[in-house]
């Protein structure tokens, strides 16, 4: 698993304000569409840029819980919600809120669920808190969506695996709708969020994820060093070359529990 330490939280604080991840982020911000005086739990909530954005929207008449079991990046969150008197922060994770039954209008986790060993416990967790009618947005990658150019494609191939050990499932969007269904939600849509990148762009989630590969493939032992080194060089002079190209799919699937 990615270790989600200060370092981490840094980097991620930064490139998460970046187009590629505030257009997701966006999307699910839109999906949920937040209201005046609602409860809304942030599963996972990060370093806390959603939660800002769900705090403005429900204002002060409203309640916004941001739960994460990272320490790190609470307080990361907490800084940046300073002055939000409708925002709390708790430790605990989507398979255990601190949050009474029933006391929720409407949930969101964005690229949580990938991390999870047992989505199905999440999901009851969830609809445990929801209210009846109560909505649940869950945004996340589909890693067998990714598409990216390299000349030395068995090299790419094993950074790619070498990342499928860094979350426990790569194939959330795909397993959510029949999940959802089983625990007593109603589907509403699944959309596809698709970043296609031809510049390595420095605020890009190609960049990003450069950066983060490269650093857990050497942490885990999974690549050695010199051949990572090699591959974050390549695509960096593929991109200088105007020969770049990334491609990756983000889905947004809604939900409602029933009544």
């Amino acid at each position: 698993m990615l270790e989600f330490d200060a370092e981490t939280t840094r980097l991620l604080d930064s490139v998460y304000q970046g187009a590629d991840v505030t257009r997701r982020r966006q999307e699910s911000f839109n999906a949920l569409r937040p209201g005046p005086g609602e409860t809304i739990v942030d599963v996972g909530c990060g370093n806390g840029l959603l939660t800002l954005e769900l705090a403005r929207a429900v204002g002060d008449s409203g309640r916004i819980v941001g739960v994460d079991p990272s320490e790190d990046m609470r307080w990361s969150a907490q800084e940046r919600c300073q002055g939000q008197s409708c925002v709390e922060f708790a430790a605990g994770s989507a398979d255990s809120l601190p949050i009474s039954s029933s006391t929720i209008d409407k949930a969101v986790s964005v690229q949580v669920f990938e991390y999870l060993d047992d989505i199905p416990s999440a999901l009851s967790e969830i609809h445990r808190v929801l209210k009846p009618g109560g909505v649940l947005v869950i945004g996340d990658i589909h890693f067998d969506s990714l598409v990216w150019h390299s000349d030395a494609p068995d090299r790419m191939d094993r950074m790619v695996k070498a990342w499928d050990h860094h979350f426990a499932e790569r194939r959330v969007p795909a397993l959510l709708p029949p999940l959802l269904r089983e625990t007593g939600f109603l589907v509403e849509s699944v959309t596809p969020i698709t970043i296609c990148d031809t510049q390595l762009k420095p605020d890009g989630l190609a960049n990003m994820m450069i950066i983060l590969m490269g650093g857990f493939a050497e942490a885990k032992n999974l690549v050695p060093a010199e051949e990572v080194k090699n591959w974050a060089e390549e695509q960096r002079l593929l991109a200088d070359s105007g020969r770049f190209f990334f491609s990756l799919t983000h889905f947004v699937v809604t939900a409602r529990k029933a009544v």
